[in-house]
């Protein structure tokens, strides 16, 4: 799996937009942005990128949650690519298909598991692969200062649960992706929620 970070001009507030591809870009491997961002120049560097042979360069979008900085170019993406567009609910237009929590989704090469977390928003999703141990976060807050106000008992559960997985990086909707230290940087912020609770730290 190859990810290539596509981060905008800078003077339009947008997200990242990650472009996934297989290893080889095979026949087989979906083409995928996660997320679009806001910025019109996502096409002219998409155009920098090759998808492989006889494949269109965007075969497929996934939106982690459906606000205007990671949505906004869905329209141009789809009317210059034609890709299928997937989200976890209709809020943004020109959504193909509905996503469920555990849905399992090809991406590039590998297979990602949908995990819905709605803490940033209620359609917020992470797309996680456990042979690579890569998740993409949106804006799901994950690196937690402070356990306080992050005490919704879904969130806490399902923060429990991707600190039992093996992930080694994760790729930010906004910022550098982290691909150093991930899986302790969960750990700590679990640690600042329940010690915000009084629970017993591990």
């Amino acid at each position: 799996m190859k990810i290539h970070r596509i981060k905008g001009r800078g003077d339009i507030y947008t997200s990242n937009v990650y472009y996934v591809t297989g290893d080889w870009k095979g026949m087989q491997d979906v083409n995928t942005l996660i997320d679009v961002g806001a910025d019109p120049s996502l096409i002219a560097a998409l155009e920098q990128f090759s998808g492989g042979v006889g494949k269109k360069k965007v075969e497929q979008v996934i939106l982690t949650h459906g606000h205007s900085d990671h949505a906004a170019m869905l329209p141009r993406v789809k009317e210059t690519y034609n890709p299928i567009a997937r989200a976890f609910s209709q809020t943004t237009r020109h959504i193909d298909q509905l996503l469920k929590h555990g849905d399992a989704i090809p991406i590039g090469d590998r297979i990602f598991e949908i995990i819905h977390l709605p803490t940033h928003s209620e359609d917020s999703i992470c797309l996680y692969n456990s042979e690579e141990g890569v998740l993409f976060a949106g804006d799901t807050p994950l690196n937690l200062k402070t356990g306080y106000g992050y005490q919704d008992k879904y969130f806490l559960e399902t923060l429990r649960t991707l600190c039992r997985k093996n992930i080694q990086s994760i790729y930010f909707g906004h910022g550098e992706p982290m691909i150093h230290n991930a899986s302790e940087m969960l750990v700590n912020s679990l640690n600042r929620i329940e010690l915000s609770q009084g629970i017993l730290v591990r």
